[in-house]
């Protein structure tokens, strides 16, 4: 009798032990999203925007798995994982290309880049072609940023870090939180997309890309692939047909897997199916804005530092972002979904820049009617979604900016980024943040913007 017991208990034991690690390996996919994330954006937020690990990690966004995560500094860089040895992600730092996130098979592209530093603007030039921003504080418009910069619900904080806004060309008003400043790099999130586009017209301009053609996608190349016929212009509008779950709540999704559980995201984004016939419908997908990063290093060509130089080369310094990073993935191509840093000012910069159609002093950036075409609504989006811009005419769930005029558009990046241009404004406003939960409402803080400096 003692035998079957101990035999019954020895089976009971061999099962609980299979079922656990059945189902961490079960769970292995959702875990590896909460290290990657954990690493990347601590590990970025640490080297570039100067938050001290602690925190960084405070920042994080609710999730059970948040308790048991742990952070390590390491020489190279940050690793995470959770219970402190269960599903280890590392991401690498390297001057001028951010913190990049060793996730997934790889092969992984570390080598280091070689471009040498930008030059610093000249601070007693006036912004935007120095850093000089001085300007006669209007009172009311104090109060708005005032208003911006207050916490009336502690419970779920705004976390305003930085505005910025242009009128006429001009600062006509600037703010930081405490620990932050003008020279602070924010991540942009999405509004990386919006940068993606301005790149694209770079080469566009140059007559190096014709976005009406099928898209250089390897994965596409054969006539009788059902994807073959997508364009590039059709990827840059998301109305490709391509299947992908940009739901960030569940992390066993496209874009969590794409963005924490892979080395190569443009391909990942690639390997996805036809959902429908393209342009029939509107899917917002971050993977289809990695894919255009990925032809731009295919269009570019050459060696990677060649690729790694041209945002810098053909873009950035022509504005003074010198500040702006981008930050490849661990397949080198710059993840043009959602990984651009730069302060408050260069993304206003950025903003300007559209404002003037694509001129910058004088000189053309983007080709005639890049940004136009920006602005243009996308038919299947209902009008809420231009070219990897966002549009304030659309009849859809998006359009949120009532009393905002309909002629505003704007680069958005989760947890409440906002570069909004507004033409018949001749104006820019630049909101950086980390807001959940509808904290920020940016609809109501424009509308504030634009009665205290009509």
């Amino acid at each position: 009798m003692k035998r079957w017991l101990l035999r019954i208990l020895i089976a009971l034991v061999v099962v609980l032990l299979v079922a656990l690690v059945g189902g961490y390996f079960y769970m292995l996919p959702v875990f590896k999203v909460a290290t990657g994330y954990t690493a990347k954006v601590v590990c970025s937020n640490h080297y570039l925007t100067g938050q001290s690990i602690d925190t960084a990690m405070a920042e994080l966004p609710d999730n059970p798995l948040v308790p048991f995560l742990r952070v390590k500094q390491e020489e190279d860089g940050l690793s995470a994982t959770l219970w402190g040895w269960a599903a280890k992600q590392k991401a690498i730092y390297r001057s001028g290309l951010g913190c990049t996130l060793l996730a997934g098979k790889g092969p992984f592209e570390t080598q280091s880049p070689n471009f040498p530093p930008p030059e610093p603007l000249n601070p007693d030039l006036p912004w935007p072609e120095g850093e000089a921003a001085t300007y006669e504080p209007n009172p009311a418009l104090e109060a708005v940023l005032d208003e911006a910069f207050a916490e009336p619900n502690p419970a779920n904080p705004r976390r305003t870090r930085a505005i910025v806004i242009v009128k006429d060309g001009r600062i006509i008003a600037e703010r930081y939180a405490e620990g932050y400043g003008a020279d602070t790099p924010f991540l942009g999130w999405s509004m990386t997309k919006s940068v993606t586009h301005a790149l694209l017209g770079v080469l566009v301009g140059e007559g190096k890309l014709d976005i009406h053609q099928p898209a250089p996608v390897p994965e596409w190349a054969s006539p009788d692939d059902p994807r073959h016929a997508i364009t590039t212009d059709q990827l840059i509008r998301m109305s490709s047909g391509l299947e992908f779950n940009e739901d960030y709540g569940d992390l066993r999704t496209g874009v969590t897997q794409m963005l924490y559980n892979s080395s190569d995201m443009a391909a990942y984004a690639a390997s996805m199916p036809l959902a429908a016939p393209p342009d029939t419908v509107w899917n917002y997908s971050s993977g289809t804005a990695n894919i255009l990063s990925r032809i731009i290093r295919h269009v570019i060509g050459g060696d990677i530092q060649v690729y790694w130089s041209f945002p810098r080369q053909a873009f950035f310094n022509r504005l003074g972002m010198t500040s702006a990073v981008l930050e490849p993935d661990a397949s080198g191509t710059f993840v043009g979904s959602s990984y651009m840093y730069a302060t408050a000012r260069d993304w206003a910069r950025f903003g300007l820049l559209y404002l003037q159609d694509g001129v910058w002093n004088g000189q053309r950036i983007l080709p005639e009617g890049w940004v136009d075409y920006a602005r243009t609504p996308t038919p299947p989006s209902q009008g809420e979604y231009g070219a990897l811009w966002w549009l304030n005419r659309g009849s859809g769930e998006h359009k949120e900016w009532e009393g905002v005029p309909e002629d505003a558009y704007a680069a958005e990046g989760h947890d409440g980024q906002y570069v909004v241009v507004i033409p018949s404004r001749n104006m820019v406003a630049v909101r950086l943040g980390v807001s959940r939960g509808g904290a920020w409402d940016e609809g109501a803080f424009l509308r504030a913007v634009l009665e205290a400096a009509p």
